[in-house]
């Protein structure tokens, strides 16, 4: 008879020679403290800070959220109680699909439980349903993307990463009677980088490509009202559908897709990602409504960011530490080795009560492992500080690799 538990227990140990394996740190966020938490494990809690959180602005400790889940929790209990069609369909779930698509300047947008759910929802009709349709696809979109679109059935060709040249040259080798889509993320998050929307836009009216655009690192951090870096740019109506997440600077949970009235009521007529699942408690949806209203409203949360971003990096660079990329809020910190990679977030957070996830292949290529940092509004100064001479402290004992310093510390 086969093994089957044996078989399975054979590819985690292999996973794990190859320094792939995922180990997580149990977390207890402290409402009002954020960034500070609770690290649990043998003995009591540790009071630690946490540096990798997608709370990119805080707003899941928000006083205004909180206040509007918890009264969302005493109307309305805690489940929605079914799938959108099924008794799901709550008034919480609608304002927000209003205020989702009023930001994007869009005619509808669809709540999903989860932005993975979202993009693979989407793409999966929108590539799936028109006939013969070749998706264009950024290597390194999002898992998600990339599920939506082998799910299509539709066929795929990649393009380099943030390389419109080379997306030309695969548009122009098309048969220009098939349906097109150009399928990419404006801020990638492993790299923190920023896709060039202004030639990809250009591109696609010229090869008259339908544009889907994951603005999930974006939304809420970037442009007039939070509207994402398209609407920064001054692109906003230049890609057909949007799709954003309300886990990251919203700080609640869920994700959506926002667009022509016409293509987001195909989404959510044909997609079984949507139709069969249970929607978002309402709870969930009050809150994050809540969060997308006071950051349409409010700027300071992305300034505040901006300059604490700003000053991690500068920090770093002075240190000659590498990073992969400084054009967005995010600091990848590049190690280049998986067990490296585990060792040094293990010292930031045994020494110095820092937590940062290692982030190791297959969310990065072999050889880019990185620490993925992600400084917060709530982050002070001194904390930042402290943070880039702890990883300084631990690049001068272990001898990884620096870039040159451009300027001596003070």
């Amino acid at each position: 008879m086969f093994d089957y538990v044996g078989f399975f227990a054979s590819e985690i140990e292999d996973l794990q020679r190859r320094g792939g394996y995922r180990t997580f740190v149990e977390v207890e966020r402290l409402a009002g403290s954020f960034p500070a938490a609770l690290r649990h494990g043998p003995g009591p809690g540790r009071r630690i800070s946490v540096w990798c959180s997608n709370d990119y602005l805080g707003m899941g400790q928000h006083p205004l959220v909180l206040a509007a889940m918890k009264r969302a929790v005493d109307e309305s209990g805690a489940g929605s109680g079914g799938s959108r069609n099924i008794s799901g369909n709550h008034r919480h779930h609608v304002e927000l699909e209003h205020e989702l698509a009023e930001l994007h300047g869009m005619e509808s947008a669809l709540v999903f439980p989860s932005g993975y759910a979202a993009n693979d929802a989407a793409l999966t009709v929108l590539a799936g349903r028109l006939p013969g349709c070749v998706v264009f696809s950024d290597e390194l979109n999002h898992a998600s993307m990339i599920a939506g679109i082998r799910h299509s059935g539709a066929e795929k060709q990649i393009f380099r990463h943030n390389d419109p040249d080379h997306l030309e040259e695969l548009l122009a080798g098309t048969d220009p009677k098939l349906p097109k889509i150009i399928a990419l993320e404006s801020v990638y998050s492993m790299e923190s980088d920023v896709a060039p929307l202004h030639r990809i836009a250009e591109l696609a009216r010229e090869y008259g490509a339908f544009t889907y655009l994951d603005e999930v690192h974006a939304v809420g951090m970037y442009g007039p009202q939070g509207a994402g870096k398209a609407a920064e740019l001054g692109l906003e109506g230049r890609f057909d559908v949007v799709q954003g997440t309300l886990a990251k600077a919203f700080g609640a949970a869920g994700g959506y897709v926002a667009g022509p009235a016409a293509v987001v009521d195909a989404i959510r007529s044909f997609a079984s990602a949507f139709i069969f699942t249970t929607s978002l408690p309402p709870t969930v949806a009050a809150g994050a409504v809540t969060a997308v209203r006071h950051l349409r409203r409010s700027d300071a949360e992305r300034r505040t960011l901006s300059e604490k971003s700003r000053l991690l990096h500068g920090l770093l660079r002075d240190y000659g530490i590498p990073v992969v990329s400084d054009a967005a809020h995010i600091v990848p910190v590049l190690v280049g080795d998986s067990v490296r990679c585990r060792e040094v977030a293990g010292e930031l957070l045994e020494r110095h009560g820092c937590y940062v996830q290692p982030i190791n292949a297959p969310s990065v290529p072999v050889g880019t492992e990185r620490l993925r940092v992600t400084p917060t509004p709530q982050h002070g100064d001194d904390e930042i500080v402290a943070f880039a001479a702890a990883l300084h402290g631990i690049w001068e004992r272990t001898g990884l690799p620096r870039r040159p310093v451009a300027e001596p510390v003070a």
